[in-house]
């Protein structure tokens, strides 16, 4: 992912003519801070990695998982601040992770290892300094015990040192479906450009988590497009007639419900090779790549995970014709509704889910616009588009 990352920044850098001294700041970051914790009498490993702050505070989520390392939260830190940029939000770019199978240890344990990280990096963190969320493995209730430990540590009251809190703790709303809305309003528009009926148009839904899940049922309900297939780590399912989320809820078993809809069940892998007009990749880094771009039928692929098409793949698709919708921008609905409670919190407020979701829809709905305007324009891709834009932003 930051092979990737890099690549495109470079990229867009030589098209822009950057002189070196700002290419060498855009690709590097500010800070990384590491520290070892102990929890039970077991180390781990944390990270916080600081990449840019000069359009605001460092922003980015937390990640616990046994398998992150500092290469996988600089890229991610990398992206949040082009992210954040082309976007137009007053924020940079941060992201932290824990090196901890999370899924094999207690609730009590998690605690423990989340206040620590605390601990161990509030000098680092802070309302105006960099303010953390959740992320992969990471949850509301994990967020409000970072939040209450680095209360009790600074005395800080606002809250708006961290974001993704429950709602009881100063929570948005809108907060948990908004990474998938984004997807579906950036799509929408999109699809506008191009004169499609989302009601013509067919999905596939590569990672039907919390992401895949909400923008399979917002774009379902809203556009009316039909998700005619959906996958996890261990299958994919079809439908010809396009799956129902109608009265459905997000559970981490919601595939098993969406069997009951499936017209066949075949393997993992196989959902990058249907033949739909959309392929909607929210699940892992780097899942399309050289060696299965070539297997790819969509003619539109959007990036709802961070980096799911490798820079090579995506030169290669490129060329072909294929239109990917750039993570930085697909997926920013998170980061988006993560600034808009940070704004509540500093200024004690509580907005609807009706306000919150106005203004994600008005948001992206420009920066899509002006992205697609300024790949037309320069006859660039919409991901190059996304990362010059960005660029111009931060320099």
């Amino acid at each position: 992912m930051l092979e990737s990352a890099k690549s495109m920044i470079n990229q867009a850098s030589d098209r822009l003519q950057l002189s070196e001294e700002n290419r060498k700041a855009l690709l590097s970051a500010n800070y990384k801070h590491s520290s070892t914790i102990t929890v039970d009498g077991q180390d781990y490993s944390a990270f916080r990695v600081q990449h840019s702050n000069k359009r605001g505070p460092y922003k980015g989520g937390i990640r616990f998982h046994h398998e992150v390392d500092f290469d996988e939260v600089e890229a991610l830190a990398t992206l949040m601040s082009f992210k954040t940029a082309v976007v137009d939000i007053p924020l940079g770019g941060g992201k932290g992770g824990v090196v901890i199978d999370a899924k094999s240890h207690t609730k009590e344990h998690l605690e423990k290892v989340a206040r620590a990280y605390v601990q161990a990096l509030h000098k680092h963190l802070g309302p105006n300094k960099d303010i953390p969320a959740p992320d992969v493995n990471t949850n509301a209730e994990i967020i409000d015990w970072m939040v209450d430990e680095y209360q009790s540590i600074t005395g800080d009251a606002t809250r708006a040192s961290f974001t993704g809190k429950s709602l009881s703790n100063g929570g948005s709303e809108g907060r948990e479906e908004a990474t998938g809305r984004g997807g579906v309003i950036v799509l929408r528009e999109v699809l506008k450009r191009l004169r499609k009926s989302p009601k013509n148009i067919t999905v596939a839904v590569q990672g039907i988590g919390n992401v895949g899940y909400y923008f399979s049922k917002i774009a379902h309900e809203e556009l009316g497009v039909s998700i005619v297939a959906v996958s996890n780590s261990k299958q994919t399912l079809l439908s010809a007639d396009g799956f129902n989320f109608t009265n459905t809820q997000y559970s981490r078993d919601i595939i098993s419900l969406l069997e009951e809809q499936s017209d066949y069940q075949t393997d993992s892998d196989a959902i990058i090779r249907e033949e739909v007009d959309v392929l909607v990749c929210a699940a892992l880094d780097g899942s399309v790549r050289k060696d299965n771009e070539s297997t790819v039928h969509a003619g539109i692929i959007l990036e709802l995970a961070n980096g799911p098409v490798t820079h090579q793949a995506h030169e290669l698709l490129h060329k072909k014709g294929t239109i990917i919708i750039p993570d930085i921008v697909a997926n920013a609905g998170g980061v988006i509704v993560s600034y808009y409670e940070w704004l509540q919190n500093n200024n004690n407020e509580h907005w609807s889910v009706d306000e919150v979701r106005k203004k994600l829809d008005e948001s992206l709905t420009t920066s899509t616009r002006s992205m697609i305007d300024y790949a037309e324009k320069h006859s660039i891709s919409l991901k190059q588009a996304g990362f010059e834009i960005a660029i111009q932003r931060l320099i």
